[in-house]
């Protein structure tokens, strides 16, 4: 018997996923717009300009032409190696 709701609503747990979903959808991006994980208006950067991730090799090599052991020539050539420079 229809009880006069027209159809079987055998479908409204579709609206339920929906609504999970859109929360799910949510969540996310809240953590990554409050976790510095956005795309601000330069593209992804982290603080000073860098990006958010660098490998261990460049940090290394960050590191020691920071300290002076490296010269600016020769950082560009290991950065270039590395392919992460120009």
């Amino acid at each position: 018997m229809m009880w006069g709701y027209g159809m079987d609503m055998g479908w409204m747990w579709l609206w339920g996923l929906f609504a999970l979903i859109g929360i799910a959808l949510l969540v996310v991006l809240a953590v990554r717009l409050f976790s510095g994980g956005g795309y601000g208006a330069g593209g992804p950067q982290g603080p000073g300009g860098q990006p958010p991730f660098r490998s261990g090799a460049r940090q290394i090599l960050d590191e020691r032409f920071a300290k002076g052991e490296l010269t600016a020539e020769e950082y560009r050539e290991r950065l270039r190696v590395l392919g992460e420079g120009p």
